[in-house]
């Protein structure tokens, strides 16, 4: 593999920023040796969360999302804030979105959500003996809380009723975990 990058940048600038996301406008040369702009969305990281009661139920939350117009199933999820590490942001956002406390916690993986557009960074986790308790919603946001048996839960990401691609690449990677008897 080359050890420089096929596309090199020339310069940047932010066109828009907000809380949550900017957009970054950098003219780059491209391997042909033209030049033109490319946008990038800077997207801070964020933690997915697969939440599992001593029951054996995955917590699952329902949540109004506005640029769809419509509710959808997902995991708790949330950014990264300035200081934390990943762990810790998911422990708080489990806490505010569900009312989740666990002290047993186990990493699946990280991956990029947006390889052509943006540089988010997703980490997952799979919390067991998730406690239930009151949650913490932000004012932004409009969202159910709901558990489901691990079949039933699997069986929402693969039949298109759970249509957040971000939370279902993180429960179908959990399942192994959800399926194996006695791993909780």
């Amino acid at each position: 593999m080359p050890d420089t990058p096929p596309i090199v940048p020339l310069s940047s600038e932010y066109m828009w920023q907000s809380r949550w996301y900017s957009v970054r406008q950098d003219k780059v040369r491209w391997p042909d040796g033209s030049e033109s702009d490319y946008n990038v969305l800077e997207v801070r990281p964020s933690v997915f969360i697969v939440p599992v009661t001593h029951q054996g139920e995955i917590v699952l939350i329902y949540n109004y999302r506005h640029p769809l117009g419509k509710w959808c199933w997902e995991l708790p999820a949330g950014g990264i804030e300035q200081g934390q590490t990943p762990l810790q942001a998911a422990q708080a956002e489990l806490l505010q979105e569900v009312g989740g406390t666990s002290e047993s916690w186990q990493f699946l993986f990280q991956a990029p959500s947006m390889n052509g557009i943006g540089d988010h960074i997703i980490h997952y986790f799979v919390a067991r003996e998730v406690q239930l308790g009151p949650t913490h919603h932000e004012g932004t946001e409009a969202i159910q809380v709901h558990t489901f048996a691990a079949e039933e839960a699997l069986s929402m990401a693969r039949r298109g009723a759970m249509q957040d691609i971000l939370s279902i690449a993180g429960l179908l990677a959990a399942e192994p975990l959800l399926i194996k008897p006695g791993s909780f």
